[in-house]
């Protein structure tokens, strides 16, 4: 265990859904998607599914639903057996349908647990769905442990000072997993099968609809997708120097953009930027911090990348405790000779 972390043993029972013993495991992963391809969320899940299915029968189905979502469905299929529920009431994602026809899939498939990527998106629907299937249910899971029949699951609390080992007791159980959990796996070499699954849509709730889609338009990846992703802080003084350094430095690598909680609070950025525990979770092949001191609440969601840069004037800044490589001055000045070294080569 590393220096200063903890761990906390929780369980969480459900009384009215017992496990039934069963010599194979199910496992059945949601796929968040932009309508073509799965986001890289959804392939960290299904690493994670399949090393938790590893025994003789078990079974990783990866669940695709929307409408006209054919080309999704083939890129998962490169990954395992698909279940595709395509219907135009699916369109949109509307959390209450989704969940809804996620249970019923669960119910049907007899679905073991219930996996998706650690987001926004998919803990509204999974968290939904447990409610209607009444299984147990833990959060941004990035391992676990096998006592003997039962699973523990591993997810950090308080900013990442504490790892939790929790034990559900219920069936399904439902699991969102932080990208940083697991890899993305091993293509096929062949696709396989993508079996359609019927929607009554008569059936699914009709309570909330769908008015527009209000986006950011940016021609970066997203921070959680992004191969490269350098973030500003408090050390930018307003929205033009972030977009000039910060932004500048991105390009070079056709990396995405990130920030401090302090740029949010203070309008210099929008808050889909933000990366810490109150933000997105990223952990990108390298992470550049630019003018971030490192609190606590930024670490949890860029500890774990895999190449960590830090530029900050403060020798003693917390950042440099957890960065690969730093660079201790004024950004003003060494960004400018980053991002001119990077286009003389």
């Amino acid at each position: 265990m590393p220096p200063g972390e903890h761990r906390a043993v929780l369980t969480v029972c459900h009384p009215f859904n017992p496990p039934t013993e069963t010599s194979t495991m199910h496992v059945l992963v949601l796929a968040e998607h932009d309508g073509d391809r799965l986001r890289a969320g959804t392939t960290a899940a299904l690493g994670f599914a399949r090393q938790l299915a590893s025994g003789d029968g078990d079974q990783v189905t990866c669940l695709v639903l929307g409408d006209s979502v054919a080309t999704v469905a083939d890129d998962a299929a490169t990954f395992g057996p698909v279940l595709l529920g395509s219907h135009a009431d699916l369109a949109e994602p509307l959390a209450d349908r989704w969940a809804e026809v996620t249970a019923k899939v669960v119910q049907s498939e007899s679905i073991d647990i219930l996996l998706g990527a650690s987001s926004t998106f998919s803990r509204d629907i999974l968290g939904r769905a447990g409610g209607l299937l009444g299984g147990a249910m833990a959060s941004d899971v990035t391992g676990f442990l096998r006592d003997g029949d039962r699973l523990v699951w591993q997810r950090p609390m308080y900013a990442g000072a504490v790892t939790a080992s929790v034990v559900l007791h219920g069936s399904p159980l439902i699991v969102t997993v932080r990208p940083t959990a697991a890899e993305t796996p091993e293509r096929r070499s062949s696709p396989a099968s993508i079996t359609p699954i019927s929607i009554d849509s008569g059936r699914l709730p009709s309570s909330t609809g769908h008015l527009g889609l209000d986006g950011r338009p940016s021609h970066r990846p997203d921070v959680t997708e992004a191969r490269v992703v350098v973030s500003g802080g408090r050390g930018l003084k307003t929205t033009e120097d972030f977009e000039r350094l910060v932004g500048g430095l991105a390009d070079r690598f056709d990396g995405a953009t990130g920030s401090s909680r302090a740029l949010v609070d203070a309008g210099l950025t929008p808050n889909d930027l933000q990366v810490g525990q109150t933000g997105k979770v990223v952990a990108p092949e390298l992470y550049i911090a630019v003018g971030i001191s490192g609190a606590v609440q930024h670490l949890a969601g860029m500890k774990n990348s895999r190449v960590i840069v830090a530029v900050n004037s403060d020798p003693h800044a917390p950042i440099f405790e957890v960065a690969d490589y730093g660079i201790v001055g004024d950004l003003y000045d060494i960004v400018p000779e980053m991002i001119q070294h990077l286009d003389a080569d």
